[in-house]
């Protein structure tokens, strides 16, 4: 597998977690736009898929110490953080 397809995996996987965040009703609306925001960065064809996840990441972090997020989103912020730190230039 070489890296161009592990990276569009990587993509694919954290747009998976953003878009059950931005979908979950029980999630609070602000957190709901920000993964929603976080997956819309990600499809940016302007910026490179490292900056790209770059951003994602820094939009994510903001948001995971949100006093009112559940655990359970926080949990999913934080894996699609996780997934999305594997992507370098």
């Amino acid at each position: 597998m070489s890296i161009k397809d592990e990276y569009s995996r990587k993509m694919e996987q954290a747009m998976s977690i953003l878009n059950m965040i931005a979908d979950d009703n029980t999630t609070p609306r602000n957190i709901r736009r920000t993964a929603k925001q976080a997956a819309d960065m990600l499809l940016d064809e302007s910026l490179s898929v490292a900056a790209r996840a770059a951003n994602a990441i820094a939009i994510l972090e903001d948001i995971s110490q949100d006093p009112n997020m559940p655990m359970y989103s926080r949990t999913r912020i934080w894996n699609a953080i996780s997934v999305l730190e594997g992507i370098r230039d």
